[in-house]
């Protein structure tokens, strides 16, 4: 398909301008994941080829996104794939290769909140005791939990000292490492990719790329979740599979997958498609959270959005 917006129904139009344009930002990588915007104006995005996570410092205000300044933010990420950042501004970060998730502090040193699942507890799961197979994207919440998600990897070298069980977790009390604890909070998922946090934090929106559809979680008052349910399909006979999910501030949908960015109304109604030059891995809010940064493939591309997106950190 030709890059472009497609709808489903008109309502995309008040999401998305019908003529609204994809700008290139960047180009030349291997393959781009992970975007997110720092309040301080830069772009953060992995290139999980060349093991890196990039930087792009753009002039927001300017209007144009072209214009921006790219320079390497950390080399040797260990594959860093979903990124995004904490209340203080810190970069979170799911490290598919040594499988864990990690905070950079302020002095650019390392911190691992989770590389092993029920080191600390007490109960019997499968996989209890071994190293996390591939954490693949997180989210903040507001109350400074981390959820995320884990892929199996049955297929590397080390895959028996790994869960390899396809699972959702929550990182409790980040601010307070001392407390903080590892849960497994669902195992629905047979594939669970993207991740993201409704408007009012109190659901939680999965993109599955086994069963290629979204589905969303209630989140209890003490942070665990409600079985999940159906949100929407996302079966295509186009290429691609369900990936990095996003909502806005009025309960929309925007998930990576097949053909494009597909956009769902609160309700789960197929809005449309939205078809950048490249197949797109993931995607996340701009500058006040407002416009959408995608990764695909070799470049990460700009497009202007009339809603806010929801704000998690």
């Amino acid at each position: 398909m030709a890059p472009g917006i497609y709808a489903k129904d008109t309502a995309l139009f008040d999401l998305v301008h019908r003529d609204a344009q994809f700008q290139r930002v960047a180009t030349g990588f291997g393959f781009t994941e992970g975007p997110v915007f720092n309040r301080l104006g830069f772009l953060l995005f992995s290139d999980l080829r060349s093991e890196k996570i990039h930087k792009y410092t753009v002039p927001w205000w300017e209007g144009d996104m072209t214009k921006g300044e790219l320079t390497v933010f950390r080399e040797q990420s260990n594959r860093a794939n979903g990124l995004t950042f904490d209340h203080q501004g810190r970069l979170l970060s799911c490290e598919t290769g040594p499988g864990r998730v990690t905070r950079t502090e302020k002095d650019g040193s390392i911190t691992v909140l989770a590389d092993r699942w029920g080191e600390r507890r007490g109960q019997d799961s499968q996989g209890q005791g071994k190293r996390l197979s591939s954490p693949n994207d997180l989210v903040y919440s507001i109350d400074g939990s981390i959820y995320f998600t884990d892929m199996p990897r049955p297929n590397v070298a080390d895959a028996a000292e790994r869960t390899n069980v396809p699972a959702l977790y929550r990182i409790t009390n980040t601010l307070t490492p001392e407390e903080s604890e590892l849960q497994q909070v669902s195992r629905e998922n047979p594939r669970a990719n993207g991740i993201a946090m409704g408007p009012k934090h109190r659901k939680l929106y999965v993109a599955d790329s086994t069963d290629k559809n979204i589905r969303v979680h209630d989140i209890n008052d003490d942070g665990s979740l409600a079985r999940g349910r159906l949100f929407a399909e996302m079966k295509s006979d186009l290429p691609g599979v369900p990936d990095g999910l996003k909502t806005d501030e009025e309960g929309n949908v925007y998930s990576t997958g097949p053909g494009g960015v597909w956009v769902f109304g609160a309700d789960g109604t197929e809005l449309g498609l939205l078809v950048p030059p490249e197949p797109p891995s993931n995607l996340n809010w701009g500058a006040g959270f407002r416009g959408l940064f995608i990764t695909a493939r070799t470049s990460v591309y700009y497009l202007p959005a009339r809603i806010p997106g929801t704000r998690t950190f």
